[in-house]
């Protein structure tokens, strides 16, 4: 199934892509990569000839009726692997041990450093947790991806995807081997998603923010939360209207 859909998308899609001979033919890498639309974990597998593995919500798996065993075959067919991510930090364990296992069974794992997608096309600050600590348990080697325009074909919220041609670049393996065990050491694991971020900037050419993302949302939020507040006061004085 994965190269039927994966046809499929190099079909309508036509991804250029940069730096293939940087994957490894066998043998386990963590493909680390920004984040710009929920269609990256598509369109990153597609272009290889390996399977991928990413972490999915559960949800994704266990909707009920026609639909949802429908969802449930797409993201099995194209390497997604389900993790229940409701548990708080347990859910970022469970994710963590996937990986690991991943890792160990000589798969490519797939991970978002930066947790969550962009909301404005920016490169945000990546997580200390599931890229180093899978990295640094495993002495995999760490390559990263840049994926390129994704968020112009699928903005958050769109349903139907624009057609054009999306880019991905994959930059040469990071080897943290000389770190392997010490994924206990809070330092470490900074230093680690810091040099990954780094060269994921490079490849991508992303304007970098030293926030995370998931602030960087709440921020968003608060901001048109303040603006459609203050544009209902003004249209209330205008209406001669208090808000008594």
């Amino acid at each position: 199934m994965k190269f039927s859909i994966g046809g499929s998308l190099k079909l309508a899609f036509r991804p250029w892509v940069e730096g293939l001979e940087n994957i490894p033919a066998h043998g386990p890498a963590i493909l680390a990569s920004n984040h710009l639309s929920f269609s990256d974990s598509f369109f990153l597998p597609a272009v290889l000839d390996r399977k991928v593995t990413f972490i999915a919500k559960s949800e994704y798996f266990t909707a009920p009726g026609v639909k949802g065993k429908l969802t449930a075959a797409f993201f099995k067919g194209v390497g997604q692997l389900p993790v229940d991510r409701s548990g708080g930090r347990g859910a970022g364990e469970a994710a963590i041990r996937a990986g690991i296992q991943v890792i160990e069974s000589g798969g490519l794992f797939g991970i978002y450093p930066e947790g969550t997608r962009s909301p404005d096309g920016r490169l945000y600050r990546g997580k200390p947790g599931g890229l180093a600590r899978v990295a640094l348990a495993t002495g995999a080697p760490v390559i990263p991806v840049a994926m390129i325009d994704t968020e112009k074909i699928q903005p958050p919220g769109q349903v139907m995807p624009k057609l054009m041609r999306p880019g991905i670049r994959i930059g040469e393996p990071l080897d943290f081997s000389r770190y392997q065990g010490m994924d206990g050491d809070r330092f470490i694991l900074r230093s680690v998603t810091d040099e990954v971020m780094y060269e994921i900037m490079k490849l991508s050419g992303q304007e970098y923010v030293d926030i995370y993302a998931t602030a960087a949302k709440r921020q968003i939020a608060e901001e048109a939360k303040s603006r459609r507040q203050a544009a209902e006061e003004a249209k209330n004085k205008g209406t001669g209207r208090s808000g008594a």
